[in-house]
């Protein structure tokens, strides 16, 4: 029987054309820096010009070719313009969906606020699909491309500190999990990424404990290596990420004890 290649894990998956969302600080920063080298082609968006200027710069003097957009991702608009011109000049290999925001329960208030959750979602969730839907006719037509989701293992169970960010990552979890085995056919590779706490403006402007913190640095080298050998899903750290698993396969009672005890303020966090 003949093999189909387009159905076969990627063997070392080597992008040279990147498009990353959130890409002025962060995680999408040190993305940025860990993919820039000669003959790489990075298309990096963010809000803040003048922090999306210095990421640029760093990855030019890296040996890459850089284009900025200044485009927040709520502006489907606008990003769906910059990333399709962007893809005619460049094709790209692979897209990282990962600009987002945090919010949070404050003080001893029992609610964010609506606005607050919708603002949060529309911006980590529907901020990624954003950036995702416009490719996908390019991607498909090209039959390749490579999709990276930033969720969180905020996203595996909903913990009480901050709801809407939760269901913010769930829902991009969720997204991300439904577009791989459809795209896969089409020769198009998605990866879910879960991260725990890495070193980045959000996670100073948490107020509680945070385990197993790694940097941002080290953050970005677990997801390169995960992407370029094809995973479907990038978890880290393992013992937090099967922690929340197993407080969601747990009836909700005892579940909801494991993580209830798990809480700390989450001021808003400035996009990137």
């Amino acid at each position: 029987m003949p093999v189909n290649s387009q159905n076969m894990p990627p063997q070392n998956m080597q992008p040279r054309t990147i498009a990353i969302t959130g890409g002025s600080n962060g995680l999408g920063a040190a993305l940025a820096r860990r993919y820039a080298a000669p003959g790489v082609t990075l298309g990096l968006i963010g809000r803040n010009a003048g922090r999306l200027e210095a990421v640029a710069a760093e990855c030019r003097a890296k040996g890459a070719n850089v284009a900025c957009g200044i485009i927040d991702v709520t502006d489907a608009a606008g990003l769906a313009d910059w990333l399709k011109r962007f893809d005619a000049a460049h094709p790209i290999d692979l897209l990282v969906a990962n600009a987002g925001v945090s919010a949070g329960i404050v003080g001893n208030d029992v609610a964010e606020g609506r606005d607050t959750v919708a603002k949060v979602i529309e911006t980590n969730l529907i901020g990624a699909i954003n950036a995702v839907e416009p490719l996908l006719p390019a991607f498909e037509a090209r039959r390749r491309g490579q999709i990276a989701l930033v969720a969180s293992i905020a996203g595996l169970r909903g913990l009480p500190y901050s709801p809407g960010y939760c269901a913010s990552k769930a829902g991009l979890r969720s997204y991300g999990e439904a577009l791989r085995p459809l795209l896969k056919p089409l020769g198009i590779h998605v990866g879910v990424i879960c991260p725990g706490f890495f070193e980045s403006d959000m996670s100073r402007r948490f107020g509680g404990s945070k385990p197993m913190m790694v940097t941002a640095e080290r953050a970005a080298e677990i997801i390169a290596k995960g992407l370029a050998a094809g995973r479907g899903r990038i978890d880290f750290p393992l013992i937090m990420a099967w922690a929340l698993k197993l407080a969601d396969l747990l009836p909700a009672w005892l579940g909801d004890r494991m993580v209830s005890g798990y809480k700390g303020e989450v001021e808003e966090a400035e996009k990137s």
